[in-house]
């Protein structure tokens, strides 16, 4: 498949210190693509730096195109989107206005049917419906997480970037979370997961990346990384070679 996304020798510093060290990656047309790794090993500046967020050397290419010196508005009007790992909501606006804002860089432009599109996020997300006129800052955990994804698909993104879409949630909220990540793939969205959670990343995914100190530093088929001893030992632990054998 064509790749979407390519991204070759990407580096970010925090003044002298290399936070993220030439990782390169693809993203296929079509598919998911994990980064996994420990907290702290530059996962979220690779997103960051991806969206524009953060001073980057190196190259990234989207549809073909370079990305060098496009501002992070203009790659979300390309169909990049973002879901942060603190799901960045504005907490004194009600869930169907977070939704709206989505759609922002879109207002202008003639012909689209943003209540169409609302009755879509409500059908993938009926309990947002139910409290589209709640604020968000009262929602549970999970419902943030849900509205932070519908926020971003209200952008209609060809490329779904996933920060930590699993972070803080009980483990049934969890597979919820990741059934709805498959069922995006299905409308042909494009996903990179960055994920601490690798035993459910590596389920759903085609293809993984590990990331540890800032670099890439192990890679493959998502099903051979689930396998491979070094992944088992460090990110699945014994439940991992269960599901290895």
């Amino acid at each position: 498949m064509n790749a979407l996304l390519e991204v070759d020798d990407l580096r970010v510093y925090y003044g002298k210190v290399e936070g993220l060290h030439r990782a390169s990656l693809r993203v296929p047309e079509g598919s998911i693509v994990t980064v996994i790794g420990p907290n702290g090993a530059g996962k979220t500046t690779l997103l960051g730096a991806i969206m524009g967020l953060l001073p980057s050397a190196g190259s990234a290419r989207y549809a073909g195109a370079d990305l060098a010196g496009t501002k992070t508005e203009a790659r979300v009007g390309l169909g990049l989107s973002l879901v942060p790992e603190r799901r960045e909501l504005f907490g004194e606006m009600s869930v169907e206005d977070n939704l709206r804002l989505g759609a922002f860089h879109r207002f202008r432009k003639r012909g689209v049917d943003l209540e169409s599109e609302l009755t879509a996020i409500y059908a993938r997300f009926p309990r947002l419906e139910e409290r589209r006129a709640q604020l968000a800052a009262t929602l549970s955990g999970g419902e943030r997480q849900m509205l932070a994804l519908g926020r971003a698909l209200m952008a209609r993104p060809r490329l779904l970037l996933l920060d930590e879409p699993s972070l803080g949630l009980a483990p049934r909220i969890v597979r919820d979370i990741f059934r709805i990540i498959t069922e995006l793939k299905k409308t042909g969205v494009s996903i990179l997961l960055v994920e601490q959670n690798a035993r459910a990343a590596l389920q759903v995914a085609d293809y993984g990346y590990v990331l540890e100190t800032g670099e890439i530093v192990l890679e493959g088929e998502a099903a051979g990384l689930a396998s491979n001893p070094r992944v088992i030992e460090t990110y699945l632990g014994l439940a991992g070679k269960v599901i290895a054998t």
